[in-house]
């Protein structure tokens, strides 16, 4: 029970007596010598319509002189006669007593006396002129005291056990004035929390606040005058007797800066305060710049994280260190780099742990966890043995070098950080790949030539077909697939030569390859099919082509019949993720983006699986090379050339170029110029593909399935669909609990939504949710019904045609 309802019901309950032998009070006479209690006088009139103040006349407040509450009791002010029944009943209680509404049904008036005492009242003759008039109602009614007839002050209140709340009260001149300016924000404080608590200035004055000093020293570290402006005198006065208290620190008179400086040394009472920016710090954007305006401490060679850490400058003098050290790499042999990338990395390391790290203010700090990643993988050639050699070495550790580059380079954006990471990078990296892509050219032969991908027997209903998804990038989509619950297998692919787009997807497509073989392929882009007659082909075989834009729709095993309004189809082919069109676009920047481009392939893939489809086999045509910078330059003049992109070109007929020929895999008499390692036909180019290397050529093909147990929601089905114009009503089986329903042009994407108000609808709890399409235009157009988390997450969905028009 709240404090305010205690001291209501103590009020009220000094009207009780026995009407055996008493008479009913006249009134509840309320004396507050010192005016303790007159600042919450306007909020008991609020609960207590009974309650009636000593003072300058104004009805409209139920305030007034002397003479006017003794009309009020008498009942002849008729504003006075309707306030509320007491909250009692009339009936006798347990004890045989009995209030004031037995006699007519209006509760006992309370007369509020700020500035009187009880012993005013019985002085008669000395008592004040103002309340004579009120005197003799001592006599016809009864006094609000304490057992030892002494006004109830707020301390007694709080502390006494008889007839008070009985808590434990600091009695300090302190704690007595944080009491009484915190009495408002006191009332609605539960009493059963505060038993066993010593309260103390602190306590009242930290009341006084709002309960969290801690959080407002930050918000006053940020803005100082928005908070000092933002607050009274009496919750300012609390705030800084707080802070002197807790932290021996003075907001007043020390200032801003001197508490800024506090917060980076964080010693002592301060940490507490410091762990808490940490953990929020761009709620207080103000922080780090008033830090800034600080003098220093002196950092000797010891300094480290734990001791200089709270200081954005120690950060930035050390950022600017290993800025320096990273690009005297370049002036060194590789061998030497990676010793040097680890020994840099244990000297910042701890860095990444600090608050400026997650403010983006340490970004060479964090890409140097992916370069001494680089240099440990890059120590270990590939340069050597067979094919299947080299394919071991990739698929154990190697890809792990391809990943660190783009982690590296997606840390940062500055000009200056850039060109450091790119001089570790090509310092490292860029000697590991080509020895290994010249290795690679050099043992390819007939056996290579006949390791190539090949789509012919494909053993499931879905396929998604996604452009440029290297090894690496598979092995993070993996990671990502089974944080979701997802079973993954993996299978190695090569790539068909060269390793473009027009020759590897219809390599890896579900067509028959007898009917692609050309004798010469398309001009300019080494296509094999023209993209209609890839189309066709697919269709042909019986696959349905889903675009990025699509609806899922469920396979026939997964849609009942009696559904009919339900989209099935027997086998599907989705493309969705083009890696290699952002490639093409941003080059090294592409890292900065390869997370969300990730992402939204994993919730394809988990969509796709929602909808009902038991297994997705995800595939890609080729690999690509990124290395910040651009890549080697190799002279190939334009007038020997049909075609030419970055890492393949077309000879024209009888022309001769240095370097080994390869033939086209839809038609070895045909051959191409494919670029020496990891070089490339034009210059500048910092992402490119066409050429023969593990990064370009060795592909992985993975099979992705629902967990074992089918997750959390795995019995969660759409039982039943009913469309009546623009509104939707679903049914669903299964747990329905914090689930939510709504109706998507892109399952994957909130944004998409086309309901009213454009957020999902939670389930009732009988399984059902009813929404209705926003925009009538869309009426007769596919569109996605999807279940969700409570994060979100897709948990079923299926498609159906806005309306309710049959699929």
């Amino acid at each position: 029970m709240r404090i305010l309802e205690h001291l209501l019901n103590t009020l009220r309950s000094a009207s009780m007596y026995n009407p055996e032998v008493q008479s009913a009070p006249a009134c509840i006479l309320w004396p507050d010598r010192d005016r303790q209690w007159e600042a919450i006088a306007p909020v008991l009139q609020a609960e207590l319509p009974e309650l009636f103040i000593l003072g300058e006349y104004a009805p409209e407040r139920r305030t007034g002189p002397a003479i006017w509450l003794r009309c009020v009791i008498a009942g002849k002010v008729a504003s006075a006669r309707k306030v509320a029944s007491a909250s009692r009943s009339g009936a006798p209680d347990r004890d045989g007593l009995a209030t004031i509404s037995d006699r007519d049904g209006l509760a006992t008036p309370i007369l509020y006396l700020p500035g009187i005492s009880r012993q005013d009242l019985r002085a008669v003759e000395n008592c004040p002129d103002q309340v004579k008039a009120l005197a003799e109602l001592q006599y016809r009614g009864v006094i609000w005291s304490q057992l030892n007839a002494k006004d109830w002050t707020i301390l007694a209140f709080l502390k006494s056990d008889q007839g008070g709340l009985g808590l434990d009260v600091a009695q300090d001149h302190d704690t007595r004035n944080a009491m009484q300016l915190a009495l408002h924000r006191l009332l609605d404080e539960d009493v059963g929390l505060l038993r066993g608590k010593r309260l103390g200035r602190d306590y009242f004055n930290t009341l006084l606040t709002g309960g969290d000093p801690v959080r407002d020293l930050l918000r006053w570290l940020d803005q100082a005058g928005v908070f000092r402006s933002g607050r009274d005198e009496n919750e300012w006065q609390a705030f800084v007797e707080v802070c002197k208290s807790q932290l021996a620190f003075d907001p007043q008179n020390d200032g801003g800066l001197a508490g800024a400086g506090k917060l980076a040394d964080h010693v002592g009472p301060w940490q507490a305060v410091w762990e808490r920016f940490c953990e929020a710090p761009k709620r207080y954007p103000g922080i780090p710049d008033r830090i800034r305006k600080c003098k220093t401490p002196v950092f000797d060679l010891f300094a480290d994280a734990e001791s200089a850490g709270g200081w954005p400058q120690w950060n930035e003098e050390q950022e600017a260190g290993l800025l320096r050290d990273l690009q005297a790499i370049g002036k060194a042999p590789s061998h030497e780099g990676r010793k040097k990338l680890p020994a840099f990395e244990k000297k910042h390391g701890e860095r990444r742990a600090l608050v400026w790290a997650e403010l983006g203010e340490a970004p060479l700090a964090q890409a140097l966890e992916h370069l001494a990643v680089l240099a440990e993988i890059t120590t270990n050639g590939l340069a050597a043995g067979t094919i299947e050699d080299m394919v071991v070495g990739y698929r154990s550790n190697g890809w792990r070098a391809d990943d660190a580059v783009i982690r590296a380079l997606s840390c940062v954006a500055k000009p200056a950080e850039l060109k450091a990471v790119t001089t570790a990078v090509r310092s490292v990296y860029l000697p590991w790949a080509e020895e290994s892509a010249r290795h690679l050219q050099k043992i390819w032969n007939r056996e290579g030539e006949q390791i190539q991908a090949s789509a012919d027997g494909l053993d499931v209903d879905c396929v998604l077909f996604v452009d440029g998804l290297r090894f690496d990038c598979a092995k993070r989509l993996v990671q990502l697939l089974e944080e979701t619950g997802c079973e993954v297998q993996e299978n190695e692919r090569w790539a068909a030569l060269p390793s473009v787009t027009g020759t590897g997807k219809p390599a890896v497509a579900p067509i028959c390859h007898a009917d692609c073989i050309a004798e010469e392929p398309e001009p300019g882009a080494f296509d094999v099919l023209s993209g209609y007659q890839f189309d066709k082909a697919l269709k042909e075989n019986g696959w349905l082509i889903v675009r990025p834009k699509d609806a899922i729709p469920a396979p026939v095993t997964a849609s009942p019949a009696k559904y009919p309004k339900l989209s099935a189809v027997n086998k599907l082919w989705v493309e969705f993720g083009d890696i290699d069109h952002a490639g093409h676009d941003r080059g090294w920047k592409l890292a900065r983006h390869m997370d969300v481009l990730l992402a939204e392939i994993r919730d394809r893939i988990t969509a796709l699986l929602a909808a009902g489809w038991e297994r997705v086999r995800v595939v890609t045509d080729h690999g690509w090379l990124l290395l910040p910078g651009g890549l080697p330059k190799t002279d190939l003049p334009s007038a020997l050339t049909e075609s030419k992109w970055g890492r393949c070109a077309l000879l024209k007929p009888g022309a001769k170029a240095e370097g080994r020929l390869y033939p086209w895999f839809w038609n070895p008499n045909q051959s191409f110029a494919l670029a020496d390692g990891v070089s490339c036909f034009k210059k500048g180019e910092d992402y490119a593909h066409g050429g023969l290397s593990l990064q370009e050529c060795l592909t992985l093909q993975l099979t992705v399935a629902c967990g074992s147990d089918g997750g959390e929601y795995a019995s969660v089905v759409f039982s039943d669909v009913v469309w009546k114009g623009l509104r939707c009503t679903v049914a669903i089986e299964g747990d329905c609990s914090e689930l939510s329903f709504d109706v998507r042009t892109q399952p994957g994407n909130p944004a998409s939504s086309v309901v009213v108000g454009k957020k999902a609808k939670p389930l009732k709890s009988n399984g059902t949710a009813s929404v209705v399409v926003e925009n009538e235009d869309l009426e007769g157009e596919g569109a996605t019904l999807v279940l969700l988390d409570a994060t979100g997450g897709l948990i079923a969905q299926v498609t159906a045609f806005i309306g309710g028009d049959d699929v």
